[in-house]
C-alpha cells in the first residue's frame, strides 16, 4: 500500500483521537480493535443479503455492497493497527512479507 493510503489511515486515526480524547488509553486501543468485529458483522450481513440466506428478508444486498463492507473492515483494521503500533506501516509490510513468503516461497535456482 502506498504512502497515500497510510496518510489517509493516519488522518482517520487522528480525527478519532481528536474526537474521543485520551487516544493513548487502553480502552481506546481495545475499542478500535473490537470495532473490526462490528465491521466484519456488516460483511456477514451483506453476504447473507446477496445470497438471500434469510428467507424472511430475501435479497437485500449486492456484491458491490459486500465490497464496500470489506473495505470498511480493512480500513478499520488499519486504523486499529495504527493505534496500537506507532510504526504501523512497517509492521504491516513485514507481516505481509512473512505471509507471502509462507505461501509463495522463493524459487529454487
Amino acid at each position: 500500500m502506498g504512502d497515500r493510503t497510510w496518510e489517509q489511515v493516519d488522518r482517520i486515526r487522528q480525527w478519532l483521537d481528536d474526537e474521543t480524547g485520551d487516544a493513548g488509553s487502553a480502552d481506546t486501543r481495545l475499542l478500535r480493535v473490537l470495532k473490526i468485529g462490528e465491521e466484519f458483522g456488516e460483511v456477514v450481513e451483506a453476504v447473507h443479503g446477496v445470497l438471500g440466506a434469510n428467507p424472511r428478508k430475501g435479497l437485500t444486498h449486492t456484491w458491490p455492497d459486500v465490497q464496500k463492507e470489506l473495505v470498511d473492515v480493512i480500513v478499520t483494521a488499519m486504523v486499529a493497527l495504527a493505534t496500537v503500533a506507532p510504526d504501523a506501516r512497517q509492521v504491516f509490510e513485514e507481516r505481509l512479507d512473512t505471509l507471502v513468503d509462507r505461501v509463495l516461497p522463493e524459487p529454487q535456482s
